[in-house]
């Protein structure tokens, strides 16, 4: 059976280095993306060229019909998913709790925790050998954050992955008979694009001294990790956290 692995946000940063390394590894991928049509398909472009397979499909994925419609376009392009990366993620411009409106809380917790809950309810259908599937695996993106707290620049990002990790824990054992693996990857501090979203592209360098490695991370090294998780090699690993954040 093909391996086909839905990657969502993978049009940029670390989600397009885990699509273009588990293509290289023989998924077949799609490349979620919200609005950056032309580097996802730069994305595809890299993996097909090199061989391998893939499609590009926009999806917000706070939003129910979207995310129903981008598994229901993989069933038809690329077959029944065997793989989950809850990748897509949010921030917004770095303040304290005390400045934190309803509205922005609503949009970082419809994309970092909904997004994640309906993208794995849809995966589940599809892999549980409860409904016929013959299982799979789940990758969470969750963050350090969870565990650090982020005071005076996003608690609130922190407080989702904080969400995402309780839902590993939970999912991971509600599925664990079914032939579905559910674990997650707390990136640190990476070069990524999600820097300037909250206003500050240059954060990792200034905030690098901090870590033990005195370095931050690269997108590859967090995409390493995910493959591992998917893989074969992870066949007993269920429920599990790999913390890819140097140290902190």
């Amino acid at each position: 059976m093909e391996k086909v692995l839905i990657i969502t946000g993978s049009s940029r940063g670390i989600g397009a280095a885990t699509a273009c390394l588990a293509a290289e590894q023989g998924y077949a991928i799609c490349v979620n993306y919200l609005r950056n049509q032309e580097a996802a398909r730069s994305v595809v472009s890299s993996i097909t060229q090199a061989g391998g397979r893939a499609i590009a499909t926009a999806a917000d994925i706070a939003s129910e019909e979207d995310v129903v419609h981008l598994f229901q376009t993989v069933d038809e392009q690329l077959g029944k998913v065997t793989a989950l990366v809850n990748n897509a993620g949010t921030l917004e411009q770095q303040t304290r709790v005390e400045n934190i409106d309803a509205a922005r809380l609503n949009r970082v917790f419809a994309t970092n925790i909904t997004g994640s809950f309906l993208c794995a309810r849809e995966a589940i259908k599809r892999m549980s050998t409860k409904h016929g599937g013959a299982g799979g695996a789940i990758v969470n993106v969750s963050s350090v954050a969870s565990r650090l707290g982020s005071p005076g620049e996003y608690v609130d990002y922190a407080a989702s992955k904080g969400a995402i990790d309780t839902m590993t824990i939970g999912l991971a054992k509600e599925v664990a008979d079914e032939g579905i693996r559910v674990n997650a990857v707390r990136p640190g501090f990476i070069y990524t694009d999600i820097h300037a979203s909250g206003g500050e592209p240059n954060r990792v360098e200034r905030v690098k001294e901090s870590v033990p490695m005195k370095r931050g991370g690269h997108a590859i090294e967090v995409a390493n990790a995910i493959l591992w998780l998917l893989s074969a090699e992870a066949s007993y690993t269920t429920g599990a956290f790999i913390d890819i954040a140097g140290g902190k």
